[in-house]
């Protein structure tokens, strides 16, 4: 089958460099360049300006604006080879914008004829992976069309080529609401354009060109675009030269097969649901931090009716959007985590996300396990390691988990891994040894890395069964800890020692452990008391140290071993004693002064104003003033005396009567059986209280059945507490 020359163009907002140009590569790179270009600009001012951004990125390869910039730059001055290195260079730390991909496969496709095609196609295919964008996949499309020599030739190859691309591109903007149908739009222009292209006497090649033709529409049809109706009238234009009787005029579904027309409802219906969040994320003029809340009231909107391809096709709109939002990032790959799993899907995800955003920690981890599941080589999640180790975190605690969750990888798959898959050991004590030499000057006597250790020692033991290497690792951190001088006296450090001590008495090694408690509190205890006990903290801790031992000797050592401890421990039990005494009489008397200073301030005061006024009487005045506060002092004397010997009397008056006072047994119980011989009596305020305790008579305590009546001492002794043959109670 003969194939003519395509015809098929996709138009977009940025034009395809012309034929005259493209023989002046340097030339046409010039007049390509942002509009922002003059000839005016100084030379030397701009060679100056590239050396200070070069400069700037050999010692801070990290600053994207400079990247930019640069790039900016060395296509103003048509400097193509460096160009071209500066993008590869930006494009290893970062991704390029889809405009900056359309800008460089267009510099590059001026520089090359359509023979060498290819290079170019592959720019495209770097910058379609890295983000959605409608605008990239049209340019692409149009390159193709324009360009490969077999699709301009319209070969079978090149036809199929160009299909195949095209599946490609509605697969991947199909569901993108707003822009996806100008795809579509392309598919079918170009599949008429082929369909133009048959011989009229090949019936079987034309109708199986329609079919395909009319195929694309009805898929077309049943997605939801902005612009449906433009789409369905477009397919009743279509199928009235292909002879069929529609009305191509009207925006109804009359004449259309059942299917599609329920079809194309169903869609409808789905994008007047999706209308007014469309024209919230698409509308100008609003802010950033709008446009992404938009975004994801959007998304929750997707994820409530479940449908992952359009959940994901929405968050790859918003990314392109926001492609630094390291939240986003972070909600949509715990979306894929939840929904997809594995696979090669998420991985590019993360692979992006880890690109976008290399300094969250978060993102990294999720990225090792990620390929973990997806059961990837070790040379491939090394390599993902290596590169996160490069990057800066702004907590050490990211650090931490980054080179924690590599180990547990590699813990897993030596676990589990059978026959020649088995990786060695030896790559958990490096990545163990690389963790400690680049967090132990930050993480100094701290949780962190104390776990990190007690990691390195349990894998040692129990994955290598190598015991002197588990040794090792607590020796050193312990000998590492004390030549840099931490405190001895500190929370981590006694949990070192006492995970030191734990996996020898795990492993019943008794001797060594007790060697260990020996040595540790050798090392802690050294110097006097009054050096080393300063603090409540410590105070405790030397506590836990001692009865840590003294325990240990109870369950594990003999009578001589815990006399020996007891000797050494309780002289510094003794001292810590009375150092917190001492410590707490030194509070209390502080507070007590500082209780007593308002009120000594407030006599000096009064005694102050008292003498002033004094000082300011008259010598007169002040004799007669004297005298009378004399006679006052006497009289008042002379009252207190009395009222003294009055209170005196009165409480030896009622001391009296309060020991002499009888009970009357007016108010009393009788309460017998209580055991062999026990009986009481008990006496009440008054009637109300006496009431309710006859009440309990007969009650039942501790299996014998009480009695209580009340009491009567009229009655004769024989009859107190005597119980009748029938078991009743009689009154005393």
């Amino acid at each position: 089958m003969d194939f003519e020359k395509s015809s098929v163009s996709i138009k977009d907002d940025t034009e395809m460099a012309d034929d005259d140009t493209a023989q002046n590569p340097e030339s046409s790179l010039k007049l390509n360049s942002d509009s922002d270009s003059s000839d005016s600009e100084d030379e030397a001012e701009q060679t100056q300006q590239l050396r200070a951004l070069e400069s700037d990125l050999s010692t801070n390869p990290s600053n994207y604006d400079a990247h930019v910039l640069y790039i900016k730059l060395l296509r103003r001055r048509g400097e193509i080879e460096k160009l071209r290195e500066a993008r590869e260079n930006m494009n290893v730390l970062f991704p390029l914008t889809p405009a900056m991909w359309v800008e460089w496969a267009k510099d590059e496709a001026s520089l090359l004829n359509d023979s060498d095609s290819e290079s170019v196609e592959k720019l495209y295919e770097r910058g379609i992976s890295e983000y959605l964008s409608i605008p990239l996949w049209r340019e692409y499309l149009n390159y193709v069309l324009q360009h490969d020599p077999k699709v301009c030739d319209s070969s079978v190859d090149g036809v199929s080529k160009a299909r195949n691309l095209f599946e490609r591109a509605v697969t991947a903007a199909a569901l993108h609401v707003a822009q996806g149908s100008q795809i579509w739009d392309a598919y079918t222009q170009f599949e008429q354009s082929i369909l133009l292209t048959i011989d009229q006497s090949d019936i079987q090649a034309k109708e199986k060109q329609v079919q395909r033709i009319q195929s694309i529409f009805h898929r077309q049809l049943s997605i939801p675009f902005a612009n449906m109706k433009s789409t369905l009238l477009a397919y009743k234009a279509w199928e009235v030269e292909q002879g069929n009787s529609l009305d191509a005029e009207s925006d109804n579904v009359d004449g259309i097969s059942s299917r599609v027309a329920s079809s194309y409802r169903k869609a409808e219906e789905m994008y007047d649901a999706r209308a007014h969040l469309e024209e919230h994320i698409t509308r100008q003029g609003i802010s950033e931090s709008e446009r992404y809340q938009h975004f994801m009231g959007y998304l929750d909107f997707e994820k409530s009716f479940g449908d992952p391809a359009r959940v994901q096709s929405l968050y790859e709109r918003a990314i392109t959007d926001f492609p630094v939002s390291s939240d986003l990032w972070l909600d949509y790959t715990r979306y894929l985590d939840k929904t997809l799993k594995a696979g090669n899907v998420v991985k590019d995800v993360y692979s992006r996300a880890t690109r976008n955003c290399p300094w969250v920690g978060e993102l990294w981890v999720r990225y090792l396990l990620c390929l973990e599941h997806g059961l990837a080589s070790e040379k491939e999640i090394s390599a993902a390691f290596e590169k996160s180790v490069q990057c800066t975190f702004s907590t050490l605690e990211e650090y931490l988990d980054l080179f924690l969750t590599r180990v547990d990888g590699l813990r897993r798959r030596i676990s589990s891994a059978r026959g020649d898959d088995v990786l060695n050991y030896s790559l958990i004590r490096e990545s163990f040894q690389q963790a400690t030499d680049y967090l132990s000057p930050h993480l100094k006597n701290t949780d962190g890395l104390l776990r990190l250790h007690a990691y390195w020692a349990c894998l040692e033991l129990k994955l290598n069964n190598n015991l002197t290497a588990a040794r090792g690792v607590w020796g050193s951190l312990l000998k590492t800890w004390i030549q840099e001088c931490i405190c001895l006296c500190s929370g981590s450090m006694l949990e070192a020692w006492q995970g030191y001590i734990g996996m020898e008495i795990a492993l019943g090694h008794i001797n060594e452990a007790r060697a260990i408690y020996k040595r540790w509190y050798s090392k802690r205890f050294s110097g006097t008391g009054s050096e080393m006990i300063h603090s409540f903290l410590k105070n405790r801790i030397i506590q836990d140290i001692c009865h840590a031992w003294l325990r240990f000797e109870r369950e594990f050592g003999t009578l001589d071993d815990l006399d020996h401890a007891v000797q050494k421990v309780m002289p510094r039990l003794e001292e810590l004693r009375l150092f917190r005494l001492v410590q707490e009489s030194k509070s209390l008397t502080e507070v007590t002064d500082q209780r007593e200073q308002p009120l000594k301030e407030t006599a000096r005061e009064k005694r102050k104003s008292g003498s002033i006024a004094i000082d300011e009487q008259s010598p007169a005045k002040r004799q007669k003033s004297t005298q009378n506060q004399k006679k006052l002092h006497e009289k008042e004397n002379t009252r207190g005396l009395k009222l003294a010997e009055a209170n005196d009397g009165k409480l030896v008056k009622d001391t009296y009567s309060s020991k002499t006072r009888l009970y009357t047994d007016q108010c009393t119980a009788f309460v017998s059986n209580l055991n062999i011989r026990g009986l009481a009596y008990v006496d009440f305020k008054d009637e109300e209280h006496l009431a309710p305790a006859l009440a309990k008579n007969k009650q039942m305590l501790l299996g014998k059945k009480l009695c209580i009546t009340r009491s009567n001492p009229k009655r004769g002794k024989r009859e107190s507490g005597a119980l009748t043959t029938s078991g009743e109670c009689l009154s005393p």
